[in-house]
């Protein structure tokens, strides 16, 4: 009941200021979406609006199937956990929904209120023996504290499932003495507890569906990483190189980036993108994105170059022994002969497994011994033409520098405009509407050479230029690929600067790259130790300055 001593006119004034008190609260707790604060303010404002000494918020876990204590407050006492920068609620154990046989335990008020979805307000837990306080009389007896008036609200979302409680204890009497809580005071919390429990519901419906959709450009990444044991991580270890970098930049003083910086949402939305960078790899062809070689199809053709190379020093052997049965000549000659043109297939043999191989530049000599090849012949047992090198294996074989032949290549690089198309179809939320652009980007160039839509410098965002650096880096260092050794930080750092010097990555943010050490950060994390050597800063600042 509400004080008898009280005019009309004091108990409506009282209300009226009550009511207003919580409707700001109300419009507090929908504009609050840090978790940790709202749960403080729910608490807060509960001892406020009620005059309440104490107070605990309880969180159910639906998994363990028990009650936690993340937030408790006591004024007397000075005791306050949970906050922020307030000691953890931890030291207390959680409190079980349901004993060893399954069935409900009510013997505590808090677990009472989850599993009857009521309110219980108690005048005096030392004159009750309805609920267990025994864990209330220990406190009492350590602290010298006395409890006595509890008002106990679950918090219920939309689904009518309770998920948390707000618990006040010891309502501030006028003569300093706990007294009970009144109809208002129940009225007004259980409001309370009704908009708390939008609010809380509300930031773990958000929460689920981040950590929902954070799992799926994981699984993404991690499909497309699968796809290919030579890229394996790529989509992975992009996201730690750009995310540190991006930090660096945002915390430089260089002149190119000096009013540029990222806030959490920034840095979140960039973090998205660089997970979700290659997603549009799930279109590229398997037989492309697994090419170790260049003959490579579903398997090595070279082999078949080996088997007719087999037939040409057959029919060479055949050829010795007929001009020996047929010839005064000498075996000896005839065999000399024979090793001749057997010493020659092999090593040509050995030219086309290096060649092959793709790890080299190709130069015009290579190409003329390669022509010479591609004239050598035998005719099989149906009188078929049989060349010892076909004319796509020698235009495969041809291939300057890596393994893949410009068809191929731009089957590759066409995974930037399925990334693209993948990404611009999503409705992402405002927050996210950069993904895009950032993971669009990271194969353009400063000097709009690069693709799918050759950008220059100054069309690009500097998160996405960060994103290019980012990606070149991880390719140059990464240790699957098989067409090359693992290579160390000094040598991809010579190779950056000159990429950066070309028009290829932006100089300025390679500079902070350097500078800040950002290599060594990801190097620590993800590079084998004989891969970390000591690059020669100066000599790689030095380059990009004379250039």
């Amino acid at each position: 009941m509400l004080d008898p001593d009280m005019t009309e006119g004091a108990l409506q004034e009282t209300y009226l200021k009550r009511i207003k008190k919580l409707n700001q609260i109300g419009i507090a707790l929908s504009s609050e979406h840090d978790k940790h604060r709202l749960m403080e303010m729910i608490l807060t404002n509960a001892r406020e609006l009620t005059e309440a000494d104490a107070g605990t918020l309880y969180i159910v876990d639906d998994e363990k199937q028990e009650v936690h204590f993340p937030l408790i407050q006591n004024q007397s006492l000075g005791l306050f956990l949970g906050g922020q920068g307030q000691p953890s609620a931890d030291l207390f154990n959680p409190i079980p929904l349901y004993d060893e046989v399954g069935q409900a335990n009510k013997q505590w008020v808090v677990t009472n209120a989850i599993h009857g979805h009521k309110t219980i307000c108690i005048d005096d837990v030392y004159q009750t023996t309805d609920f267990d306080f025994s864990g209330t009389r220990t406190f009492d007896a350590k602290s010298g504290y006395r409890s006595r008036s509890f008002l106990t609200v679950p918090l219920i979302n939309h689904e009518n499932e309770v998920f948390g409680v707000l618990q006040l204890i010891n309502k501030n009497g006028h003569q300093g003495e706990p007294q009970s809580f009144n109809e208002l005071d129940i009225e007004l919390v259980e409001s309370l507890a009704s908009q708390a429990a939008i609010a809380l519901n509300n930031q773990r419906l958000i929460n689920d569906m981040k950590q929902l959709f954070d799992s799926f450009t994981r699984v993404l990444a991690t499909a497309i990483d699968k796809k290919s044991p030579h890229t394996g991580n790529h989509c992975r270890r992009v996201p730690d190189a750009t995310l540190f970098l991006a930090e660096a930049v945002s915390k430089s003083k260089h002149p190119a980036v000096k009013d540029f910086s990222m806030s959490d949402a920034d840095f979140y939305e960039l973090k998205t993108a660089a997970w979700l960078h290659d997603c549009g790899k799930v279109v590229t062809p398997h037989h492309v994105m697994e090419k170790s070689r260049k003959l490579e199809t579903v398997f090595d053709r070279l082999e078949l170059i080996k088997t007719r190379i087999e037939v040409l020093l057959r029919d060479a052997e055949i050829e010795t022994l007929k001009q020996k049965l047929s010839s005064s000549e000498s075996s000896t000659e005839h065999g000399q002969t024979t090793k001749q043109q057997r010493d020659i297939l092999l090593n040509e043999y050995a030219f086309l497994q290096k060649l092959n191989i793709g790890s080299e530049y190709v130069t015009d000599d290579d190409l003329h011994r390669l022509a010479y090849l591609t004239e050598l012949s035998y005719t099989d047992q149906s009188g078929t033409h049989v060349s010892l090198i076909s004319d796509d294996e020698r235009y495969n074989l041809s291939i300057r520098r890596g393994t893949l032949n410009p068809e191929e290549r731009q089957v590759m690089n066409d995974h930037m405009v399925a990334t693209l198309e993948m990404l611009e179809q999503l409705p992402f939320p405002k927050h996210l509407k950069r993904v895009p652009e950032y993971a669009g980007c990271h194969h353009e160039r400063m000097d709009g050479k690069g693709y799918p839509r050759g950008l220059t410098r100054d069309e690009m965002s500097i998160p996405a230029r960060i994103m290019g650096i980012a990606d070149v880096f991880e390719a140059l260092t990464a240790k699957e690929r098989p067409y090359k050794e693992p290579m160390p930080l000094s040598q991809a750092l010579m190779i950056m600067s000159r990429m950066a010097d070309e028009g290829h990555l932006d100089p300025d943010l390679f500079e902070i790259f350097i500078q800040e050490k950002v290599y060594l950060r990801y190097a620590s994390i993800h590079l084998s130790p004989e891969q970390i050597d000591q690059p020669d800063i100066t000599r790689i600042l030095k380059q990009k300055e004379s250039s």
